[in-house]
């Protein structure tokens, strides 16, 4: 799948040549530091079915302080939160929620949005910085003619492919949101990683936006978990969905705590993954391959995506299956197994993350070069 070699096939290959293994699948990889284990077992519970959970209700109130919005709520995953508000604001059967084609309810969460709440997905035609014409979008919203569902949400993704939306975008979808009595929802899975990337607070980029899904398990690197927030009386609501789609979680504290740590370090730690990302991009860049490329003006956070011009010798499936491969066992740059995901014949991804320091990101530019220079 998308290019990948099993795990235990690829640690075998690297026991067999004293290689490396460097994994830049995802940043959802991240093994929890010693300050989240510590924190996970010390931490101090109740039920939070019942509202008892202590450590459940400081990570809500921490989360939704950073995006200015009045509540939280802690759910397993930033699919279960992405769903969890649509199923809220969509509270009348017929509704119709409009997102970019490219984002994560669209694309990754298996038709959540119809499958499971009975709502109507319409995907926009994504433009290269992750934002939609707006102009299209007012073109798709429905009157209250009896043939036609409920416009209700717009869904937008920040970030979205490693990309920082333009701010004043989020500010016109919020404009035209308001006149078309529309919610504004934000799949924030990254928003702290925009923040850090654009140098401006979360609440300030999500300023216009009535709910916001901020995960814990990407970029944060804490080992599960999301925080959904919104208006008090949004939460209450949002409270009782998560409890059909089977999210309340108990003592869920032991969770919450490892969220915690990760929110103390967020900026240091995401700083070093948009550096890591950013040098191994602009080395790629400067081969000024026509088979291989990068776009640095949308290379923001800590997503590279490699560009690969296909031929008889090459298409991206190809490209990742190479950077798992030891074809030179003399030449040290080889001795790197670096895994990342193909996602189409053209396209390739790799995605830095905390496990990733920045010796193992400048081995990741050596192996480019050994197969660059090979190519």
């Amino acid at each position: 799948m998308y290019g990948s070699m099993p795990s235990e096939k690829i640690y075998e290959i690297a026991g067999k040549y004293n290689a490396k293994v460097v994994d830049l699948r995802s940043d959802t990889l991240t093994k929890p530091t010693p300050a989240m284990l510590r924190a996970m077992s010390e931490a101090v519970v109740g039920d939070d079915v019942y509202g008892e959970d202590p450590t459940v209700k400081e990570l809500e109130r921490q989360v939704a302080l950073l995006t200015g919005m009045e509540a939280g709520l802690f759910v397993p995953s930033g699919t279960m939160s992405n769903l969890v508000a649509v199923m809220t604001h969509c509270d009348t059967r017929g509704c119709e929620i409009y997102v970019g084609e490219h984002s994560h309810i669209a694309q990754h969460e298996q038709g959540g949005a119809a499958q499971v709440a009975g709502v109507t997905v319409n995907a926009l035609p994504q433009l290269p910085d992750g934002s939609f014409d707006l102009g299209e979008l007012g073109s798709r919203l429905k009157s209250d003619w009896l043939h036609e569902p409920f416009s209700r949400l717009v869904a937008i993704e920040n970030t979205i492919n490693g990309k920082a939306v333009p701010r004043a975008w989020i500010a016109d979808v919020a404009r035209l949101a308001r006149e078309r009595n529309l919610r504004v929802h934000c799949d924030g899975a990254r928003i702290v990683n925009a923040s850090v990337a654009t140098g401006t607070k979360v609440a300030d980029i999500l300023e216009g936006c009535d709910s916001v899904s901020v995960c814990l398990s990407k970029g944060l690197a804490a080992p599960v978990g999301s925080v959904l927030c919104g208006s008090a009386p949004f939460i209450r609501r949002a409270r009782r969905t998560r409890k059909v789609l089977g999210g309340g979680m108990r003592q869920s504290g032991v969770l919450a705590a490892a969220g915690l740590v990760a929110l103390k370090d967020a900026q240091e730690i995401l700083l070093a993954d948009h550096k890591n990302c950013r040098m191994v991009a602009e080395a790629l860049a400067r081969y000024q391959s026509e088979d291989f490329s990068v776009d640095l003006a949308t290379t923001h956070t800590n997503m590279m995506f490699v560009k690969v011009r296909q031929t008889e010798a090459w298409d991206a499936y190809k490209f990742v299956a190479r950077m798992q491969q030891v074809r030179d066992e003399e030449d040290p740059r080889d001795l790197t197994l670096v895994r990342g995901l193909a996602l189409s014949p053209n396209l390739a991804r790799f995605v830095f993350h905390r496990d990733i320091d920045e010796d193992m990101a400048k081995a990741v530019k050596d192996k480019i070069d050994c197969v660059l220079r090979s190519a």
